[in-house]
């Protein structure tokens, strides 16, 4: 005849591994929809960086093809200079809104991209 003692405490420790294997499957699948939500967002912000920077080439070649006409068509030195400084002016202040802009996208996609598995990380007992 088996000893109680010995298969309750059997029957304890099958019951706590059984407990404990289902809290794994639950935060491995968990974590696994974590990461692909997170290659999900990454994919997303990758793509709207893209965009962004071929939009600022294409904006980029349209100023300077413009500023090159201005510049060809001023009808003395000083006009010359004159616009050449606006110009400068200009582009520097472009170039700086641009770049707060990609910086505020490329801040944003890692935002998005790392807080599923941030929020997974939390949730973890």
């Amino acid at each position: 005849m088996a000893n109680p003692i010995f298969a309750n405490i059997a029957k304890t420790n099958s019951d706590a591994l059984t407990k404990s294997r289902q809290v794994t499957e639950t935060v491995m699948k968990a974590g696994a929809a974590a990461l692909t939500e997170s290659g999900n967002a990454s994919i997303a912000g990758a793509q709207e960086l893209t965009k962004a920077y071929q939009e600022l080439a294409t904006k980029n070649v349209r100023n300077l093809t413009a500023a090159v006409q201005a510049l060809s068509a001023a009808k003395s030195p000083t006009e010359f200079i004159e616009l050449q400084q606006r110009l400068i002016r200009d582009g520097v202040d472009a170039a700086v809104a641009d770049s707060r802009h990609i910086a505020q996208l490329t801040t944003a996609m890692y935002t998005a991209a790392f807080a599923p598995v941030k929020t997974q990380i939390e949730a973890v007992p």
